[in-house]
Order: structure tokens, then C-alpha cells, then sequence
């Protein structure tokens, strides 16, 4: 049963106001407006929660973590119906999601066990060292304290309520204030549901979890700019996370804003794979590139070709792979405007040359195919912006010399792929220290969508697929977002961290 409150420190809490949500099918419900009276309250019982819960057994977080993957599980049905209601996103999407969601949670619970993210150091004492002795020095990661999340538009499991972030945070010893999205309020008050229960289960500190649901601008800012939180998570548009980012920066005490942005994902089809599987390439450009109506981070919107004959009958692949696509459901209205505005953007813009285009309104999506010539693209900055949504363009630049300058000429980019077979190794030579330098994660022969929860995988690139480029929003790394090292010089063994004791 929906309640349609926010969730702060065990209390379920009506607001003064509500909002409808929106859903794409089905009747709307009622849920409370967030305030940011209501963010300093969950605020504040994060901080009293903070030193008891960064305290806690590496063991004891781990089990938490587990726990809450299974309350997850237990409301699956539940979360599937209102998820798919709200968002249009197909229960097998859902289902699939929910499955990452406590996949991660569980992942992450196995990795604090191991305690490798502590970094362990220690330097011993050199009494005898001359001209001046050494000090015995232990160092460990501790958690920063109150961390801030922000649920998005794409992902109402895996990157919003309990996803990446609350999950790797949570692992870090870092109590969380989400600030739900208002696509998928229904979605996030179940899944907080299962993060309270989990609470009461592991008699965990009532203030480690909030959601704060709904809320106007001055919710997101009340929460970056709340002097007791340490650090923020986001997933979402350039626009508001480059505000949000610059609020962060603003405060008296800066704290890092790890947001995940925005990337139109290259791929740059190299001669020889080219011609032997354009037509193959193609039809995996399409299905990747339309893959939940083209709303992942990873969309590859780009592909970079050299000009020619076998350009042209990639061309004419994509296009025939496209055509036959039916219109898809977009998580919100709002969404889809800005993919309709993205398409106009692209279609207006000098030397861009339709290939597919077709009719969509109302929350519906219909890809699109483009091209334009390598000048015309490195004349026109705006071509390479991001267009959240189905939309396809082929950059026929005129050589390997061209290509290479398109590569150095990118922003920040989520990925970047190749498309290469033996004889393409010598211009992917070139080709890779560029794109190692632009992008996070870096593809042969493959799509980039589908992100891999692992120890080795990257989610983040330099400015403006993300705003830190040390950082991934996935894979066990990210916990390091929510930890900073502390040296402990000469002290007892009995006052040190537990985790130092022994070491």
C-alpha cells in the first residue's frame, strides 16, 4: 500500500502540499511535496545516525546490504506493476533492472567483507633512523559522512531509491537523503519501503536512510547545500547537474558533486570492419540505439565512417534496420519534448542530411536518422551534443587524418567504441590514446549499452559526461566517492579503528 508520504528517519511524513504523479498508464495518485524544511530535518538525523552506523562491523553493513536486496525482492511484483505504470518501461526492463539492483547491493555487501576497499597501510617505526626517526604511521579509508542522492529519470531502480549510489554509500558507512524523481514517486516509495524494513530488521539507526519525494528546485539545492552533507550523487541532465555542481562549488565548504551527465557514446568504424560487416555493425547500431526507446547514458548516437562506397551501404543498413521500429513509450512528457527539440536541433543544423524520419507526439518515440560530413561537424559544436532519445548520426568524415581529428575534437564521453578487425590495428593505434583520454570506458566491437556491475568497470569521463572524471557511478570503485584516507600517527593500538587493530 502506497502511502504517498516521504520516508524520514523511520517516519512516514505527509506533506503540506501533493503532486500527481504521471504515469503512462493508469490513474494518477497523490504523493507529498518535499520542502526544505523536510531535507534539513532528514539531514540532521543522518548526521546523529552517522557515527554510530560508520562504526558498525564491516559484516553487520554487509548483512544490512543483503537485507535489503531481499525485502526488494519481496515486493517485486509490486514494483514491477506501479513501475511499469509509471514509466512505460516493459516488465521484463523492470524485472531485469530489479535484478542489477540487488545484484549490486549484494555485490557491494561481498566487497566491504573482503575490506580490500580500506587500503590498508601501515609504515612502522624507525626509531633508529637517521639524521631523524620515523614515526609509526597506520593509514585507512573512512566514510565522509551524510551523502546526498538524487534518483533519475532512466533508471527508477538501479541509479535512483537503492541504486548504485545509495548501495555503494551505504557500504562506505555513509548514511543517504535521497530526493526521489517525480517520474517515479510510486516505484520509490515501495523500494524505501523495503530499505525501512531492512532497518528495522538489522536494528540499524533509524536516520541511515530518507526519501524526500517530489519537490520544486529549491528541494535539490536545500540538500547540496545543507552544511552536514559531505558529498552528492546525480544522474541526469547537463543542465541541472551542471547547477547543482556549481552550488557544490559555491559553499563555504566546497564538497564533490559526482554527477553523471551527459555523453553522445562515438563509434568510430574502422576501414577493414567496415567493409567486411557494415551490414552486421548496422543492425547492432539499430538495436543499441533504440534499446529502451534510446533513454540509457550509453546510447551511441554517434558513428564516424570514412567516406565511400562501403559508407553508403552502411548507411542504407541503418536505415533499413530503423525504418521498421514502432514508436516506444518515453519515461515522461517532459523527456519527450526534449527529444522532439533535439531532433529539430540536429535536422536545422547546416549540412545534416535526413535519412529516416517519421511522426512522433505525446510521450511516443520514433528513431531518427542523420547524416553530415566531417567538416560540417567540426564547424558546428552543437552536433555533438546529446539528444536523449533514438536518434541516430553518421559523420562521413573524408580520411583516417580526419577521423583522428573528430576524435581529438570530442568532449567527455560515458564510452567510446571501435569497430576494427586485424587489418584496421595500425589507425586503432592512433586512434585509442585519444579516445583514452576522452572517455571512461573504452569498447571494441561491441555496443556500449549494458554497463557491467563489476570491480573493473568505469561509469564516468571527463567533464561533461561527469563532473569528476577520477570517479565511476558503477562497479565497486565507486565507493571510494564516499570515503577519504586518514593517517593515524603514534597512536595506541587500543584507540585505533577497529579495521586498524592488528595491522
Amino acid at each position: 500500500m502506497l502511502t504517498g508520504h516521504h520516508l524520514i528517519a523511520g517516519e512516514w511524513v505527509a506533506g503540506a502540499t501533493t503532486f500527481a504523479s504521471s504515469p503512462a498508464t493508469g490513474e494518477a495518485q497523490q504523493f507529498a511535496v518535499g520542502t526544505p524544511a523536510l531535507v534539513d530535518r532528514a539531514v540532521l538525523a543522518a548526521e546523529a545516525a552517522f557515527p554510530a552506523y560508520a562504526a558498525t562491523p564491516r559484516d553487520q553493513r554487509a548483512a544490512f546490504l543483503d537485507r535489503i536486496a531481499d525485502e526488494i525482492e519481496a515486493r517485486g511484483a509490486d514494483i514491477t506493476a506501479i513501475g511499469s505504470a509509471e514509466t512505460g518501461l516493459p516488465p521484463a526492463r523492470l524485472e531485469g533492472e530489479r535484478g542489477r539492483t540487488t545484484m549490486q547491493l549484494r555485490l557491494f555487501a561481498s566487497h566491504i567483507r573482503k575490506g580490500d576497499y580500506l587500503d590498508r597501510r601501515h609504515d612502522a617505526a624507525l626509531p633508529d633512523r637517521t639524521p631523524l626517526p620515523r614515526p609509526e604511521i597506520r593509514m585507512i579509508q573512512q566514510p565522509i559522512g551524510p551523502v546526498g542522492v538524487f534518483g533519475a529519470s532512466n533508471f527508477p531502480l538501479a541509479f535512483s531509491t537503492a541504486g548504485g549510489d545509495t548501495a555503494s554509500a551505504l557500504a562506505a558507512g555513509c548514511p543517504v537523503v535521497v530526493k526521489g524523481h517525480s517520474a517515479h514517486p510510486g516505484t520509490a516509495e515501495i523500494v524505501a519501503q523495503a530499505i525501512a524494513a531492512a532497518i528495522t530488521a538489522c536494528a540499524m539507526p533509524a536516520g541511515v536512510f530518507s526519501l524526500i519525494q517530489g519537490g520544486r528546485r529549491d528541494v535539490g539545492e536545500a540538500l547540496v547545500q545543507h552544511p552536514l552533507i559531505r558529498a552528492v550523487g546525480f544522474t541526469g541532465s547537463l543542465g541541472g547537474g551542471r547547477a547543482l555542481f556549481d552550488l557544490c562549488a559555491a559553499r563555504p565548504d566546497p564538497i564533490p558533486f559526482f554527477g553523471e551527465l551527459g555523453s553522445v557514446n562515438p563509434m568510430f568504424l574502422l576501414p577493414a570492419a567496415l567493409a567486411a560487416r557494415g551490414a552486421q555493425i548496422a543492425q547492432g547500431w539499430a538495436g543499441s540505439l533504440t534499446m529502451g526507446a534510446g533513454q540509457f547514458c550509453t546510447n551511441p548516437g554517434i558513428a564516424v565512417v570514412i567516406d565511400g562506397p562501403d559508407a553508403d551501404a552502411f548507411a542504407a543498413a541503418a536505415t533499413a534496420a530503423l525504418a521498421p521500429m514502432a514508436a516506444q513509450t518515453m519515461l515522461t512528457d517532459g523527456i519527450a519534448q526534449a527529444y522532439r527539440d533535439g531532433r529539430d536541433r540536429v535536422a536545422g543544423s547546416a549540412g545534416v542530411r535526413e535519412l529516416l524520419t517519421s511522426t512522433c507526439d505525446m510521450r511516443n518515440a520514433t528513431p531518427y536518422l542523420y547524416e553530415v560530413s566531417g567538416e560540417d561537424w567540426l564547424s558546428n559544436h552543437a552536433l555533438g551534443e546529446e539528444v536523449f532519445g533514438p536518434l541516430g548520426l553518421i559523420v562521413r568524415v573524408r580520411d583516417a587524418a580526419q577521423m583522428e581529428a573528430l576524435a581529438q575534437s570530442l568532449q567527455g564521453q560515458l564510452t567510446a567504441t571501435l569497430h576494427l578487425d586485424a587489418a584496421d590495428h595500425a589507425a586503432a593505434q592512433r586512434l585509442l590514446p585519444l579516445l583514452a583520454r576522452k572517455a571512461g570506458r573504452v569498447l571494441a566491437n561491441g555496443f556500449p549499452t549494458g554497463v557491467e556491475v563489476c570491480d573493473a568497470m568505469v561509469h564516468g569521463g571527463p567533464y561533461p559526461a561527469s563532473t569528476n572524471f577520477g570517479a565511476t557511478s558503477v562497479g565497486t570503485l565507486s565507493i571510494r566517492r564516499w570515503l577519504r584516507p586518514v593517517s593515524y600517527q603514534n597512536l595506541p593500538a587500543a584507540l585505533l579503528p577497529a579495521d586498524l587493530q592488528g595491522l
